[in-house]
């Protein structure tokens, strides 16, 4: 029974000295309003006096960060973080919001436990949309009037648009300004500059909003020309158009002659290649032929008319005996009538064209 007591009285004794250290710090400064642009970092300061417990911050009255003496911060969120400082008897809580949010937007409240006592400041989360004007140049005429409009795009809250030329500011009554906005919460403007230029100038477009540390910008060149600048300008056109044309066509001629010349080489190297071939065919069959003749004379031989066969040479140089009569049986010749003829019997001789101390000749072919 009694150590249930203890148990029961331990807190009530802890939370009646926390309250009397509580009634013993305050609020020395409180967060200061902040505006960013949309992605950046938000910072907010809180410093108390010495005897502190329990910080608390919160973003639109939710718990974002807490903050304990003895423990330092104990952070839920990565978009929530925390820097402490200590200067004497004052401490400083830096609450950190990174990465920051349309949604962000809104009251940031620093509040002590077991106190009343908080201060609170207001966070404001721009976005830096786009700005255009289409056309980068214009030409405008002499005593013409031109609507020149610049576009304002997804932004927050919605920008203030200024013209300005030649470095100095508008007249706001030469150019009217529409705004609206979009489903996503954000503000598109459009802007629109009526101009009667008397001589060629640079015309720029400025939106800005709090977050910004310099006005968003675009420009447009307006080109003047009066009738004698067109005149001149109609001639320089058609001189120009004329000097591109002989270009063309100079360049057109250069390359039809190219293709020609190319053409006919091709053609002379086809005729060549053509002929070439034909006393290639030509050469190739009186090779053959020749050939032919020699392989013929080679197989048949031609015939030497000065060769003289060796039976002939022989029988030329031999001398003939005389035939003797025949013998009859019926009859009978007498010693004195038979005798030996001295002349030779003569017999045909072959008629040749050639000495009669022709040499014997040997026809030799040799292969």
């Amino acid at each position: 029974m009694e150590r249930l007591q203890k148990y029961v009285l331990l807190p009530l004794i802890v939370t009646a000295f926390l309250t009397g250290l509580g009634s013993c710090y305050s609020i020395i400064e409180g967060p200061s309003n902040a505006t960013v642009l949309a992605g950046s970092e938000a910072r907010f300061n809180c410093t108390v006096s010495v005897g502190w417990v329990i910080l608390i911050w919160l973003s639109n009255a939710n718990p974002v960060l807490t903050v304990i003496s003895s423990q330092g911060a104990v952070e839920t969120s990565d978009r929530f973080t925390s820097q402490n400082y200590t200067s004497g008897d004052a401490f400083t809580s830096e609450l950190i919001i990174h990465n920051t949010q349309l949604s962000d937007s809104g009251k940031i409240e620093c509040s002590a436990q077991q106190s009343t006592e908080s201060r609170f400041a207001f966070l404001s989360v721009q976005v830096n949309g786009s700005l255009l004007i289409k056309n980068s140049t214009l030409t405008v005429k002499e005593n013409k009037t031109v609507d020149i409009v610049c576009e304002a795009s997804g932004w927050s809250p919605a920008p203030d648009i200024t013209w300005m030329t030649n470095d100095s500011f508008i007249d706001k009554s030469r150019y009217v300004t529409q705004q609206s906005q979009g489903s996503d919460d954000l503000y598109n403007a459009l802007s629109i500059l009526t101009l009667t230029p008397t001589d060629t100038e640079i015309l720029t477009c400025l939106a800005d909003i709090e977050a910004l540390p310099s006005p968003q910008n675009a420009s447009v060149t307006v080109i003047f020309v009066n009738s004698t600048m067109e005149y001149e300008y109609s001639e320089d056109s058609g001189s120009t158009r004329v000097i591109v044309l002989a270009v063309v066509f100079s360049v057109l001629g250069i390359v039809l002659l190219i293709v020609i010349i190319v053409v006919v080489v091709r053609c002379c190297c086809l005729k060549k290649k053509e002929s070439t071939y034909q006393d290639e065919i030509r050469k190739v069959t009186a090779e053959k032929k020749n050939y032919g003749n020699v392989e013929n004379r080679q197989r048949h031989g031609s015939e030497n008319l000065g060769y003289i066969p060796e039976e002939l040479w022989n029988i030329e140089k031999i001398p003939r005996v005389t035939s003797l009569a025949p013998v009859s049986s019926e009859f009978t010749v007498s010693a004195a009538d038979l005798h030996t003829s001295s002349v030779p019997k003569v017999r045909p001789q072959r008629h040749i064209d050639y000495p009669i101390n022709a040499k014997k000749i040997r026809n030799v072919t040799l292969v």
